[in-house]
This record gives C-alpha cells, structure tokens and sequence, in this order.
C-alpha cells in the first residue's frame, strides 16, 4: 500500500463500516520508501473474505493485495513477555521453558525475567499456558506473513 497518511485508516474505516473485525494487523515500511506492506489477519466465510478482498483492491492506497491462504507461506509473531521470579528453582524453570521454545531472555531484573519468543501463534500460546511463573505481562506483535518458495509478492 502507499506509505502516506491515513492509509491506514482508510483500511481500518473500511472494515469498521461493514462490521468485519481484524484479529491483527501490522504495517512496515518495505524496501521502497514510498510503499508499506500491511499483513492484516481475518475471518470469515469465502463469500466474507472475497467481499473484503474486493473492497480492498478498490482502495486507491491499496498498490497490491495478496491472499497468502491461497498458497504455501511462513506466518511469525513475535512476543515478549514478563513474569515475576522467585527463588532459583523457579528461574531455572522460567530459563528451561524459554530454552524449550527457543526464546531469549532480554531482561533479567531481582523479581522478574522479560522472554522474548517468535514463533507460530500456536507455539506462542502453547509457551504462555507452560508458563509455570506469575504473567505480569505480555506484548505480542501481530502476524508477519511471506510466501515460500519463488513466488513474491512484487510489483
């Protein structure tokens, strides 16, 4: 999409008027700095989504658009949560758990370990029902989605 002011909230305002919810959206400036890519997350029937993807494409922000359902992708979020520590065995589970899941700790204070984890959703999930210490608090990116293979989405 064009990378100026209120593209965003044209997508946004699209979906509010018809009563589509977006599970999660995220939006970065690519390579070119004059376009964003916006990875947006819903659900719905086909007739929904066709609907959406419609509208969409007659947004005069919206450069290209892409159903990466329609074919093999690699989908990531990125989180990062802080639980509360105690004593040593409780630290140790909170580092085994993250060694686990492969995710790093980035803060280490007397009381609390901040994870940092990228992942599936799924495995996102999964790691914070393990979590055996107090969630103080977490923080999740929304989906960043790429095609595998040679197919790109290119201009």
């Amino acid at each position: 999409m064009e990378n100026e002011a209120g593209a965003l909230s044209r997508v946004a305002g699209l979906f509010t008027a018809r009563g589509y919810n977006i599970e999660s959206l995220t939006v970065a400036p690519t390579d070119d700095p004059s376009l964003s890519r916006m990875t947006l997350v819903t659900r719905g029937t086909e007739e929904i989504i066709e609907q959406i993807t419609k509208q969409l494409n007659k947004l005069i922000d919206v450069v290209k658009l892409q159903d990466m359902t329609e074919g093999a992708h690699i989908e990531r979020e990125m989180m990062m949560v802080k639980v509360r520590v105690g004593d040593g065995k409780e630290r140790e589970e909170v580092k085994r758990l993250s060694d686990i899941f492969r995710g790093n700790i980035i803060d280490v204070t007397d009381s609390v370990y901040t994870v940092e984890l990228t992942g599936s959703g799924e495995k996102i999930d999964a790691f914070i029902k393990a979590m055996p210490a107090p969630i103080l608090e977490v923080v999740r990116s929304g989906v960043i989605g790429i095609t595998r293979g040679d197919v790109s989405l290119s201009l």
